[in-house]
């Protein structure tokens, strides 16, 4: 376990922990569900999310084995049969509003086993929730060929024009009752959105009009695929035709060394709806070219081109050097889709390399660290406002649109506040405009609490700028609450006293601070007032209104102080 770990380090994985069925159930559900269980030795791995080729067990062991230089990296080949032998695979101008693009190819003569057969599934699941987003931009289907007969059409129908018995079912169900069928499916619910509300569902016929799959929901029980299954006949249908060609690479590598004649592919033709063709899958080989002293340079080693070449090598990345030494030559496998730049290649070479082989050295460049000044400003008011009697809290950033606009009296378009995209909750909808909420809720949440409460805050509120290039600006505000049975005016005013005195800031018009009379929603009506300090306005501090204090659920007056602190730095 100890030398696998190490392995899987040095190859760039992590083993999260070695386990069984048994303890994974007993942990979730307690021993006695555990029962009867499985007690065989789990390996629980974390592959990097680009490295699509490591998600099964057969490309792992491929390439921890090419690592340890046992074996050479295999060779993919596609065989493209005899003019009018090849299968072919259709596709209809119908599919175009719901899922163009598709790809297929064949497996030929492969031998299954229970565990190879597994994976084969296990893989296809991986790649749907991870590449193919929850199978969004492409669903990958598997077929025995031996019981279905091309061409193959890929089109689309209305939902009650497709009947065909669904895997693992015994009866013949139409799309629309397929869709209810599944409703309450656990695993499969979560794909109908896909194409639930759209007029025609994308489907795929053989030449005899049998059902293959309605992507990307089910595959018909007709096409099954058993431990007996000799040709295996692949689709991926998708939105996103680069993803699906990834996908099908990778299936095909991974599983063509179960084939008769390890490592090949038999292509297949996609016939586009304007009558263009394509040979899929594509497995193409590309070659980069990359200098060793950029190589180099980026990890900090000083290794001859020729041994880079051969740390290359082991990460299946098959390279030797050209030119006097001056370039190494990389060919990319098709399995290898996260080769995208020359840092890429660079990070492969520093794994071979091994990570704790590169020596520590101090940096080149000499510097003295220092904390942002508003960091520094901010950590030493904090100390003084808890001297001051004041508890510091820490609220989120994230609150819903009632909390910053309708509860103090605001319009939501008036706050100028930054919206998040699909809310996952109600409660975090926009980013806060104020500081206020956050305390306010806090002191709802310690009513049983002893009176008086003294909360204070310092921490970014946002704002929408379209001035910056990411259209919103921070600022960094302080704000303050008393809670007690009487408002406690002079309290908050007295800390502003403090602040002020602690900042070095004079009462007085000219070069210091002042406060007047002043609106506010939030406030009680003549109880509220500006601070001026430096010429400007930086906050306002007052009493507040009986009706905010009941929207945030509370039952006494309560005073606030709210200032900007940026002007102070």
């Amino acid at each position: 376990d100890e030398e696998f770990d190490e392995l899987c380090f040095e190859f760039g994985l992590e083993l999260d922990e070695i386990t069984s069925e048994k303890d994974i159930i007993s942990k979730e559900k307690g021993e006695e569900k555990a029962k009867g269980a499985s007690d065989v030795v789990l390996y629980k791995i974390d592959v990097p999310a680009n490295r699509y080729d490591l998600l099964c067990l057969e490309g792992l062991v491929r390439g921890l084995q090419v690592f340890k230089e046992r074996i050479d990296v295999p060779r993919y080949e596609k065989i493209i049969p005899a003019e009018g032998e090849g299968q072919r695979l259709i596709i209809t101008e119908q599919t175009a509003q719901i899922r163009p693009h598709a790809v297929a190819a064949v497996l030929r003569n492969i031998t299954f086993t229970k565990e190879s057969y597994e994976s084969f599934i296990d893989l296809q699941e991986k790649l749907h929730q991870n590449i193919c987003r929850k199978r969004a931009l492409v669903a990958i289907g598997t077929h025995d060929l031996d019981t279905i007969s091309g061409p193959f059409t890929f089109t689309a129908k209305a939902p009650s024009e497709i009947k065909f018995k669904p895997l693992n079912q015994s009866q013949e169900y139409t799309a629309s009752q397929i869709m209810d069928l599944y409703r309450t499916d656990s695993h499969l619910r979560h794909y109908l959105p896909l194409i639930e509300n759209k007029p025609r569902y994308p489907v795929i016929y053989d030449s005899n009009g049998v059902v293959l799959s309605m992507p990307p929901i089910i595959n018909g029980e007709h096409t099954k695929i058993t431990l007996n299954t000799r040709n295996v006949f692949i689709e991926c249908t998708g939105t996103d035709i680069t993803k699906a060609k990834i996908v099908l690479d990778i299936i095909v590598t991974m599983f063509s060394e179960y084939c008769e004649k390890p490592f090949t592919v038999e292509a297949a033709e996609v016939v586009y709806p304007n009558g263009k063709t394509h040979i899929y899958p594509e497995l193409a080989y590309r070659k980069e070219k990359v200098k060793p002293e950029l190589i180099n340079k980026k990890i900090g080693i000083s290794e001859t081109p020729s041994s880079l070449a051969k740390l290359l090598t082991r990460m299946c990345l098959k390279s030797h050097v050209t030119g006097n030494g001056n370039h190494i030559e990389v060919e990319i496998p098709p399995t290898r889709a996260d080769i995208i730049h020359a840092c890429d290649i660079v990070e492969d070479a520093a794994i071979a390399y091994g990570y704790n082989n590169i020596q520590m050295v101090i940096p080149k460049t000499y510097t003295i660290a220092n904390q942002l000044p508003l960091n520094k400003l901010s950590e030493l008011l904090r100390l003084d406002l808890a001297a001051a009697g004041f508890t510091e809290a820490l609220t989120f950033a994230l609150c819903s649109q009632e909390d910053i606009a309708d509860k103090l009296g605001m319009d939501i378009s008036a706050t100028n506040a930054v919206r998040i995209g699909n809310p996952k909750t109600a409660e975090f909808q926009v980013a806060r405009t104020t500081l206020l909420p956050g305390l306010l809720k806090t002191i709802a949440a310690n009513r049983k609490m002893p009176l008086p409460l003294k909360l204070f805050e310092i921490s970014d509120i946002v704002v929408k700028d379209p001035n910056t290039d990411v259209g919103a600006r921070n600022y960094r505000h302080l704000c303050a609450i008393y809670y007690n049975k009487s408002p406690g005016f002079e309290i908050i005013h007295g800390l502003l006293d403090r602040i002020m005195q602690l900042l070095e800031i004079p009462p007085n018009e000219e070069n210091g601070y002042m406060i007047k009379a002043a609106e506010g929603s939030a406030f009680f009506p003549g109880r509220c007032a500006e601070v001026l300090a430096k010429g400007q306005s930086v906050g306002k501090l007052g009493v507040l209104h009986p009706d905010v204090i009941t929207k945030f659920e509370l039952t006494m007056p309560c005073s606030a102080l709210e200032i900007n602190i940026e002007p102070f730095v």
